[in-house]
Formats: structure tokens, C-alpha cells, sequence
């Protein structure tokens, strides 16, 4: 006989960042695995440190980290675990990132801009990712950023559930924050089979971060509606346009969205608004104190789990969401 041969066997390998290790912990659980053991530390100087305490050679390997604040550790951290994967000799290293950092800026609005999204696929790359798997990122286009296969998932399905099991479908109406948000927002009212409006703001070009003028395309008056988007940050835009649809006969507004990255102000808004319900699901970490009572947080980690199998095994990730269209 020439040559050796190997027993074949595959092995999955999970691995998580700092950044929110009880969603990694979430995962695991649900594939019936350990998380692989890792030292992590930062230097005095801020610089971070990471070692696997067992062999990964030969490991299909999955890296999760969330990149949430703060956002540019949580990133350099994965990537710093990336290049430790590579170097030691894993198969394959799968990049999971529920809450994909920079992914606004993916485009130029203006001259001079960076198109940072594209960068942060680019170090990725580098520091030796196969292939890439996110949760509801913020434009389809960030897909062909990376060179290599990547997974988009979709929250969807789960927040439509929960919906479906609480409201009364027959008055809900699906309402697109902006102009942007419409293709996802078409999404739910595919599944929903319910009405669809559109709140269009008009910006003041000579103010950042302010929005002037509300004017809603679409039937809202005594509906229940849904605001959708694909993350609420200082809650600013949405909390205008949840006023907006109420001063148009709105009898209920309740949000959902994938990210809750609540940067402040967002809690207090939320909070002070007449809002009646806030989904979110646990892409990103949401500590005790920018919890409330009108808040309502739903697992991705199932879906994760289940992804994260089909691409172990070979099988297929698209069939997750196949029915229905994208």
C-alpha cells in the first residue's frame, strides 16, 4: 500500500470572541457541542491576545462574535482568532457575524467617503475566512464583497411567528421606515399577506442626523402597524416615523427589527413613545439597563444552529428560507 489514509471523519468546531459569548454558549447548545476552549486577553496597551487550548488542525472551524460595542474590538478580536484558525492548520474557517459591523457604509453617498463594508470583507478575507454567514445585513449588495460563499440569513421567519401568534393579522398593515427599507418590508408582506405603506422622509440637507418632513404612502388609519427594519440604533428615525403613522389615524404601532444596537438615546425614546411592542431578536447583546417592559427579545440562535449544520454537513442553507421568495 502507498500512502496513508485518514479516517475521514469531519469535525466541528465552534469557537466565539468576548463580545457575547451566552449567544455562542446558545449555539452550542443547540448543535450538541462544547464550545472549543480559548485564552483571550488584552495587553496593557490594548492589544488583544488569543490562543486555542486544543488542536483545531483538520476542524471545520466556526468563529462567532458579534461586533458590538465596543464595535472595533469585537472585529479585530475575530480577526485575530481567524488568523490563529489559519495558522494552526484548520480546514475551513467559517466567519459568523449576527450583527455584521460597518455594514451602512456600503456605498458612496458622497465623494471621498470609504465604502467600509467592502474593507471589513477584505480583512476577513485576508486573515483567512472561507466563507461568511450573517444575519439580515443591511443591503444584499455586501454579499459580493467577499470572495467566497456567503450565507445570508434572515430573521424574518421567526419575527413573522411571533407576530402571527399575537396580532390579529387581518389589521395589520407592514410600514417601511424610509424609502430604503421597502424591499424588506415587501418581504413581510409576502408572508404577512397584508398591506404595505411606505413613510418617506425628506431630509434637511443642511442638518445631520435630523429628519423634516413625514409623508405616509398607504392606508394606515385605525390598522395595527408593523415598522420594520433591519436595525433601530438611536431609535431616532423610527420613533418620527411611529409619530408620523399615528398623527395619520395609526391605531397601533408596534416595531420589529433584527439589530437592537440602542445606541443612546434609543432606550428613553422607546421607552417614552407610544409604541405598544419592541421585537427584537439577540444578534447583539441588549444589557439589563437598556431592557423595558415593551420589549420582546426572540433567539436566532436555532436558526444559527441550523445553518451552521447545513454547512457542516453539505447540505443546503437557502433551503432554510425556501418558502418563501427572495
Amino acid at each position: 500500500m502507498t500512502g496513508l489514509k485518514t479516517t475521514g471523519e469531519k469535525k466541528l468546531m465552534l469557537f466565539t470572541g468576548r463580545a457575547y459569548p451566552e449567544l455562542a454558549q446558545e449555539v452550542a447548545e443547540e448543535l450538541g457541542v462544547e464550545i472549543a476552549p480559548m485564552k483571550a486577553h488584552d495587553f496593557a496597551n490594548g492589544e488583544i491576545y488569543t490562543r486555542f487550548e486544543e488542536s483545531v488542525r483538520g476542524s471545520d472551524a466556526f468563529v462567532i462574535q458579534c461586533h458590538s460595542a465596543p464595535i472595533n474590538h469585537s472585529i479585530m478580536e475575530q480577526l485575530i482568532m481567524v488568523d490563529a484558525l489559519k495558522r494552526a492548520s484548520a480546514k475551513r474557517i467559517s466567519v459568523i457575524t449576527p450583527f455584521y459591523g460597518y455594514a451602512r457604509q456600503d456605498k458612496k453617498h458622497k465623494g471621498r467617503e470609504p465604502i467600509s463594508a467592502r474593507l471589513m470583507a477584505d480583512f476577513f478575507a485576508t486573515a483567512g475566512a472561507d466563507r461568511l454567514m450573517a444575519v439580515d445585513l443591511h443591503t444584499d449588495q455586501i454579499q459580493g464583497y467577499f470572495d467566497g460563499p456567503v450565507d445570508h440569513l434572515f430573521a424574518l421567519p421567526i419575527l413573522v411567528d411571533y407576530i402571527k401568534g399575537k396580532y390579529d393579522a387581518s389589521k395589520l398593515t407592514v410600514v417601511s421606515p424610509d424609502a430604503g427599507r421597502v424591499r424588506t418590508a415587501d418581504r413581510w408582506t409576502d408572508r404577512l399577506n397584508t398591506p404595505l405603506a411606505i413613510v418617506h422622509k425628506r431630509r434637511d440637507p443642511n442638518i445631520p442626523n435630523t429628519v423634516s418632513v413625514h409623508e405616509i404612502v398607504g392606508d394606515v388609519k385605525g390598522r395595527t402597524c408593523v415598522l420594520v427594519d433591519d436595525m433601530v440604533d438611536t431609535a431616532g428615525t423610527i420613533c418620527a416615523a411611529a409619530e408620523a403613522l399615528f398623527e395619520n389615524g395609526a391605531a397601533e404601532v408596534i416595531i420589529a427589527a433584527t439589530h437592537a444596537v440602542l445606541s443612546d438615546p434609543a432606550t428613553d425614546r422607546l421607552k417614552n413613545s407610544r409604541i405598544s411592542e419592541v421585537i427584537f431578536t439577540n444578534t447583539l447583546p441588549i444589557p439589563e439597563e437598556k431592557r423595558f417592559d415593551k420589549m420582546t427579545v426572540l433567539s436566532i440562535a436555532p436558526m444559527l444552529a441550523r445553518a451552521i449544520r447545513e454547512v457542516f454537513e453539505d447540505g443546503s442553507v437557502t433551503s432554510m428560507f425556501d418558502d418563501h421568495n427572495h
